[in-house]
């Protein structure tokens, strides 16, 4: 049986950003897996535009699945639909070759979130899958450990891109400056909670002391 996974990003930008910052998220720092993108068609049907790229990415393997997977890299179709009158932008990707070995299949919508202006949700669902007779579960499970390091690259690199494409974002800076708080306090929460644990440690210290003193006397 397929391994399911489902995630949700909330990017601090419009809708218009986000599908703005889709087509320029690489290179970035956080993509050093992917090593090529090419556009393989793109038209507009009715009043939607539909784009199809391909990707090559890395494919680096553990010991054990080498002689699965012979190739140092996989190609990547991404297939996209971009809907400007009901803002979304949908992505499916899958990949090309060794699909008996391990297939890959995600789906990703992008939309406003419409009680909170300037900020944008990404529905990730993905799809791993093996047919290697007496090995699927083990390549299931390493496939969707390996999905979910991905997506933090990829969300992180999304971020990276949106920051320098828009970086006077006002949602965003309200929102770093927010989570710069929330650190901070959460700094200073630790730092009284480590004072009082040494205040304790020293008063049990003195009260054994005295305890002490007083048998002796």
């Amino acid at each position: 049986m397929a391994k399911y996974y489902e995630s949700y990003t909330v990017y601090n930008y419009s809708w218009e950003q986000v599908t703005q910052g889709f087509w320029n998220r690489y290179p970035n720092p956080f993509s050093a897996h992917v090593l090529s993108e090419d556009t393989v068609s793109r038209e507009i049907r009715n009043g939607k535009l539909h784009s199809k790229r391909l990707l090559t990415k890395t494919n680096h393997v553990p010991k054990w699945g080498e002689r699965f997977f012979k190739a140092k890299s996989v190609n990547i179709v991404e297939e996209s639909v971009v809907d400007p009158n009901e803002r979304t932008l949908v992505t499916y990707t899958r990949n090309i070759g060794f699909n008996k070995i391990m297939s890959v299949v995600e789906k990703v919508v992008y939309k406003s979130l419409p009680d909170h202006p300037g900020k944008t949700i990404a529905i990730r669902s993905a799809w791993i899958d093996s047919s290697v007779y007496g090995f699927g579960t083990a390549i299931r499970a390493f496939g969707l450990e390996r999905f979910k390091k991905n997506c933090a690259k990829t969300v992180n690199g999304f971020n990276y891109v949106l920051q320098h494409l828009f970086p006077n974002n006002p949602v965003a800076l309200a929102a770093a400056a927010a989570a710069s708080k929330d650190h901070q306090g959460s700094k200073a929460q630790k730092l009284r909670e480590a004072a009082k644990h040494a205040s304790d440690h020293m008063k049990a210290q003195a009260e054994h002391l005295v305890q002490n003193l007083s048998v002796k006397g």
